[in-house]
């Protein structure tokens, strides 16, 4: 289903993961011993998917008046690819790996973008901040589920 990644990927494969294990090495107060390169890869390219997903918010959704889970599905199947390759550089087959991935962020979306933004607003919490909160939420969901469910070794 997808191609063998090239000489020039696999080097920048590489390059990513020496960039987050020397900065991880680097992180004071011990915490190089808590925090694993992988959640500060997840960090670098969810940060990044975050603002492709806010850009097709703004045109598939905004412009062109797509619904806005279809143009949330562009962020979160980029996501899966950039955390597949670059950060946990699983070889794992797609197929099985990405249909438990499409559970992972269905469970995420209803639990945290609907719900927990949802329940935060209905409790009084002005709607920014609750899809901030939320956001923390989905960040440690989205984390631990790739790391020890979809992309384990």
């Amino acid at each position: 289903m997808w191609a063998e990644p090239t000489p020039r990927v696999l080097g920048a494969v590489e390059r990513f993961h020496r960039f987050c294990v020397r900065v991880v090495a680097c992180l004071p107060f011990g915490l190089n011993s808590v925090v694993a390169p992988t959640f500060l890869g997840f960090c670098l390219i969810n940060g990044f998917t975050f603002g492709v997903d806010l850009a097709l918010l703004t045109g598939l959704h905004g412009g062109l008046g797509v619904a806005l889970p279809v143009a949330y599905a562009g962020a979160f199947a980029l996501s899966y690819a950039l955390n597949r390759v670059f950060n946990f550089r699983s070889h794992a087959p797609v197929g099985p790996q990405f249909a438990g991935y499409v559970v992972v962020v269905v469970v995420n979306y209803l639990a945290f973008i609907l719900g927990l933004t949802s329940a935060l607003t209905a409790l009084g919490v002005e709607y920014h901040l609750a899809r901030i909160a939320a956001g923390g939420g989905e960040a440690v969901y989205m984390y631990s589920a790739m790391r020890w469910l979809i992309f384990r070794r």
